[in-house]
């Protein structure tokens, strides 16, 4: 009986003094409206840290007067007072000032530490209303210095020399893939990333820390916010459309953001020399669902599903070249059509832990599933000729005179299934004030299942062409060719691929002084083992071992200027399409890419007009082997998948951002790099990613008398590239390049409302932001090859390069509207 006793007294009290508590939440911010994350807020014992969003909730003693403190290293303390009911949910968000006496500090916590890792942050507003004819995240990083693209339908680009396979892109920690089969830019359609869902860009062109996976090049690291209220966003151009829904449960545990996006290239290809029939599809659905399930345990889903159907029919083209004392023109008739299809699914599972205020564990599985086919059949039958350049003739600008004729017949059947799973656990262990701890081990699996169908014909005056880098005797149309008949280009395989991959990292970050100069280093390290097994064949297991360092260093000077050092070996241990060779073969013994890299720079922040400004300017080197090389198709990239060559790399990056315009944020940069390979012994030419010389621009504006009327404008120039050779030519023989890149992207916009523009007009109630805006793409109309056609006839034993443009101008109009 008294143990009966004891209990029910037992439960009461525990109900009474469960019922006599209540709790205090809100979001924190700093003095630019930004959220803060990892403020420490206590009352007595009891305290709760702020996560990414700035979001905390604690639960507080009710029915007395307790003291409510925000702490955080950078920022002054606030406290505040409350004496709250029983079960009262209290709403508090205040503002955190910067702590001038711990000014310091700053460099190397909160924000300002990805300073010091050298890291740049890119402001999510500012990717969603600069222009361009892919918007999105890939667009704004095109204007870093660094980073080279020279094709404004692709979401493709190449960081300090390397190739696109050569950049890491996170989702809230989680590996993202872009398709396999993708070879031109128009086929790409939408790129992963939803900006109408990101909270926060980081971006590093080199030198990055050990936590980062195994590439060569770049890390884009991007997170999804966690919402804290309702919100609607509604995107709509002549290009497509996005909208976006968001919102939290009552007890602020469940919360989610879903995007939708529809696209359709028409406008743009339109827009090119090639008249067609073009009928494509991009569409996507992303969700991000986070549960918290107490206040040490949180829970979130991030998924994905798209489709890409892209149909091509071509009609006709001429494209008009040469000089002015003798253009030539290239007519072409095409027959045929392309079916591409590209459909994407993806689901993450993401569970952190933080057991106390200075240890968090982190669990994270994701898969990836993409099944891709690439059909198409087309004749193209051309002409090529001498053009009327008589102004006053009748038949001025026709071709008056044909140099030769000809007949491309292309085919292929390609289809590919491919599944990535990945299972991922990483620790966060903070020892003291001053130093911390990261690790993290990663299980991947994949399954690639392949198969490649290409061939081509070429015809010239009715005689089928070989190869011209085989040996064959001919000396037509004088004496017949009496060799066998062969495809002008044949691939044929079909490939079952699994590859197991472990990897893991260890990290140390420690921050102190010499003197009265401060400092911050980073030291950590990286292993990777995997191995390749294919139908035929099980390939070697192989490991390598990554060591890789930052330091960093601020000195006690008037001016605010930061020195940073970083470097190791990065690896790049070979994916599915790295172990894949021109003609198809697999080849599972294909080595890791080894790059050591020196990284040497300066951050300086400083005022001019009594706005901010900042000047970071970076040198770097690397010197890679194992190398292995390939050739660029417009976007498609093919290895020789053996490792025989090595390469080097080195340039110099600056750029200059801030307040040009009081209010916005603006910046150019500049880059230099040249790279080079050595393939064989045969010594060192340019590598395809060679791109001199790159200049940048970013600029917005508004009419100081009509501030509603905002500008954007987007410009790259970036030199030529070597290519647009034949795609069976040896580079060693042809070392041609492309035109200088020049692209300007233009965006004119009205603001009926916003953060800072308010409106009296009751229909606009609803809205946080309204805008209406006329968008003008490639603004002076600049003609930007891609590739070369190359045409050819037996008579005068000729081959021209015919360029392939990109688009030309185009205007579109958008409408961007926010609840």
């Amino acid at each position: 009986m008294n143990k009966y006793l004891f209990l029910f007294v037992f439960g009461l009290f525990t109900t009474f003094a469960f019922a006599q508590t209540a709790r205090i939440k809100g979001v924190i911010l700093d003095e630019f409206n930004q959220p803060v994350e990892n403020v420490t807020v206590s009352v007595g014992n009891k305290g709760t840290v702020t996560n990414k969003n700035g979001f905390y909730s604690l639960d507080v003693p009710a029915n007395q007067k307790v003291t409510v403190t925000f702490s955080h290293v950078t920022y002054k303390r606030v406290t505040v007072n409350v004496e709250l009911r029983p079960n009262e949910d209290y709403e508090f968000n205040p503002v955190l000032n910067t702590n001038v006496e711990q000014i310091g500090a700053v460099v190397v916590m909160g924000s300002s530490k990805k300073r010091v890792e050298g890291i740049t942050t890119i402001d999510p507003v500012v990717i969603r209303k600069i222009p361009g004819a892919n918007p999105g995240i890939e667009n704004i990083i095109k204007t870093l210095p660094g980073v080279y693209s020279n094709n404004e339908l692709s979401t493709s680009y190449a960081v300090r020399g390397g190739n696109y396979d050569e950049n890491l892109v996170y989702v809230n920690e989680i590996e993202v893939y872009r398709p396999f089969l993708i070879r031109s830019g128009q086929q790409e359609g939408l790129s992963f990333t939803n900006t109408e869902m990101v909270e926060s860009v980081d971006f590093s062109a080199g030198g990055f820390q050990a936590k980062y996976g195994d590439k060569m090049s770049s890390v884009l690291d991007i997170t999804y916010r966690n919402p804290t209220r309702f919100k609607a966003s509604l995107d709509a151009s002549l290009l497509g459309g996005s909208l976006t829904v968001e919102g939290v449960s009552k007890n602020q545990k469940w919360s989610n953001i879903t995007g939708v996006r529809y696209r359709d290239n028409s406008l743009l290809v339109n827009s090119k020399e090639t008249e067609t029939n073009y009928r494509p599809s991009f569409a996507d659905i992303q969700t991000l669902f986070t549960y918290n399930a107490s206040s040490k345990w949180q829970w979130s889903f991030l998924g994905n599903v798209s489709q890409n159907k892209y149909h091509y029919q071509p009609l006709s083209r001429q494209t008009n070249f040469g000089t002015v004392s003798d253009p030539i023109a290239l007519l072409v008739v095409y027959d045929g059509q392309e079916k591409d299809e590209y459909t994407t699914a993806f689901g993450a599972i993401k569970s952190v832990y933080q057991y106390n205020e200075k240890n968090k564990l982190k669990f994270i599985a994701s898969t990836y599933h993409t099944q891709e086919q690439e059909y198409y059949d087309i004749l193209a039958q051309y002409r090529l000729g001498e053009v009327d350049s008589n102004i006053g003739s009748d038949t001025f600008g026709d071709v008056v005179y044909s140099r030769g004729v000809g007949g491309q017949l292309t085919h292929a059947r390609n289809d590919l299934d491919a599944l990535i799973f990945n299972g991922e656990v990483k620790g966060f262990h903070q020892l003291n004030e001053r130093s911390e701890v990261e690790w993290g081990i990663k299980y991947t699996y994949e399954d690639i299942r392949d198969r490649l169908v290409e061939w081509e014909v070429i015809d010239s005056a009715g005689f089928s062409l070989p190869r011209p880098d085989l040996e064959y005797q001919n000396d037509q149309p004088y004496n017949p060719y009496t060799g066998p008949l062969a495809p002008y280009f044949s691939s044929r395989a079909t490939n079952y691929t699994t590859i197991n991959r472990f990897s893991g990292y260890s990290q140390w970050n420690y921050r102190g002084k010499i003197g009265e100069h401060q400092y911050w280093l980073n030291a950590g390290v990286r292993g990777h083992f995997w191995q390749v097994e294919t139908q035929d064949e099980k390939g070697n297991a192989q490991f390598v071992f990554s060591p890789r360092a930052q330091f960093a260093i601020k000195p006690n000077w008037d001016k605010d200027m930061l020195f940073r050092l970083s470097g190791g070996l990065y690896y790049q241990p070979p994916f599915y399409r790295e172990l894949r060779d021109s003609s198809g073969v697999v080849n599972p013994n294909v080595k890791a890419q080894r790059s050591f890299h020196v990284v040497v720079s300066n951050d300086y922040s400083f005022k001019i007009w009594n706005r901010p400004f900042k000047l970071v300017s970076e040198a770097y080197y690397k010197k890679m082997t194992d190398v292995n090389v390939y050739t660029i198709n417009n976007v498609r990239i093919r290895y020789k998948a053996d490792n025989n060559a090595e390469a080097y790399a080195y340039g110099f990056d600056a750029r200059l951002n801030g307040e040009f315009v009081p209010g916005t944020e603006s910046w150019f940069s500049f880059g230099f790099l040249k790279t080079e390979e050595n393939y064989n012994d045969r010594g060192y030419i340019a590598r395809p990613t060679d791109q001199r010389l790159k200049f940048g621009l970013l600029f917005q504006d508004y009419m100081p008398n009509i501030p509603n009327v905002k500008l954007y404008l987007n410009l790259v120039y970036n030199t030529g590239l070597p290519g647009g050779s034949p795609s069976y030519a040896d580079p060693y023989d042809y070392q041609l390049r492309l035109k200088d890149y020049r692209r300007a992207d233009a965006g004119f916009s009205y603001v009926f409302k916003d953060q800072t523009l308010k409106s009296e007009h009751r229909w606009l109630k609803p809205f946080s932001e309204f805008a209406l805006g006329v968008e003008i793409y490639n603004l002076f109309n600049n003609q930007n090859a891609i590739t070369n056609t190359w045409v050819r006839d037996v008579y005068t034993k000729s081959q021209y390069g015919i360029p392939n443009y990109m688009t030309t101008r185009v205007f579109n109009i958008k409408l961007i509207a926010r609840l």
